[in-house]
């Protein structure tokens, strides 16, 4: 029942991610993207300032400036700028695909940065997952969009800000990580608006939609937490590509977007690379904890 009630949960944050992805891509194309970066920055930082106020937990304790979580939220503002960007250039679908990439980018920094010993298989499924990126992007050939590489830029810097977070020290809150993660998009945004240009005035419709960003973002990280807490990781883990199917759906309800063979066939094969990675992940663990000491 825990697994059930798991990937439900897990589910429904796919579901609220994408929701949240298809206002700021809405929101973008009436305001500039870094102050749209900015507002959801201000918006979360706020929620999880205010959670913090309530645990008493100080969110400017010397452990938020440790080189790790430093580190870390320097890479959640470079991959939540080059999201947003994304968002605003490429189409949902397009993002949603590529970003399916983002385990197998973790395996690969592990293995180069962090020692993690990876198999010839788990290199194999690596390389063919980026077949299928290549797939979809495209580069050189007929309907290349060079924005399209933005979104790979945040798969990468993704991937960094989850590696660093396992060095992060365990007494770090998990509010405090929360509350920088999103307090560097606020900080980083006039970076952006230098680009994309000076603010301009929000109307009512405009805030509703950043409020309603903000509002699914913060749920799905939440249900995120919950399912992960509630059930086992080899049940919950897969249903975490059904960010894809939402976005595709709302893509071509909201947008009209309708990808082509070769991006379903670039998603196939990415999804189907970080499924075997993650499997043979799990069996190597079985193994490991069989073995006798």
């Amino acid at each position: 029942m825990n697994n059930l009630r798991g990937i439900l949960l897990i589910t429904a944050a796919m579901a609220a991610f994408s929701i949240e992805d298809s206002f700021i891509k809405f929101l973008t194309a009436s305001l500039p993207q870094g102050q749209v970066l900015g507002m959801l920055g201000l918006g979360g930082a706020l929620v999880f300032f205010l959670l913090a106020l309530r645990s008493r937990t100080n969110v400017f304790a010397r452990s938020a400036f440790r080189p790790a979580l430093v580190w870390r939220t320097l890479s959640e503002g470079v991959a939540a700028a080059f999201f947003v960007m994304s968002l605003s250039l490429v189409p949902l679908s397009t993002v949603a695909a590529v970003f399916q990439a983002t385990p197998l980018a973790i395996t690969l920094g592990a293995a180069l940065f962090m020692g993690e010993d990876v198999g010839w298989r788990r290199w194999s499924a690596i390389i063919i997952g980026f077949i299928g990126v290549m797939i979809i992007i495209r580069p050189g050939l007929e309907g290349f969009q060079p924005a399209s590489l933005m979104v790979l830029i945040a798969v990468f810097a993704i991937a960094a800000r989850d590696l660093l977070t396992r060095l992060v020290p365990v007494e770090t809150s998990s509010t405090v990580v929360s509350f920088w993660g999103f307090f560097i998009l606020l900080l980083s945004s006039p970076i952006l608006i230098a680009f994309t240009g000076a603010p301009q005035p929000v109307d009512g419709v405009q805030m509703g939609l950043i409020t309603l960003s903000v509002m699914f973002g913060v749920t799905g990280y939440y249900m995120v937490v919950v399912a992960m807490r509630l059930g086992e990781a080899s049940a919950i883990m897969p249903f975490r590509y059904t960010r894809l199917i939402f976005s595709l759906v709302l893509g071509l309800a909201i947008f009209g977007e309708s990808p082509d063979a070769l991006t379903y066939l670039g998603a196939a094969i990415i999804i189907a690379s970080g499924l075997y990675t993650f499997l043979r992940e799990r069996q190597l663990h079985r193994k490991g904890a069989l073995t006798p000491p």
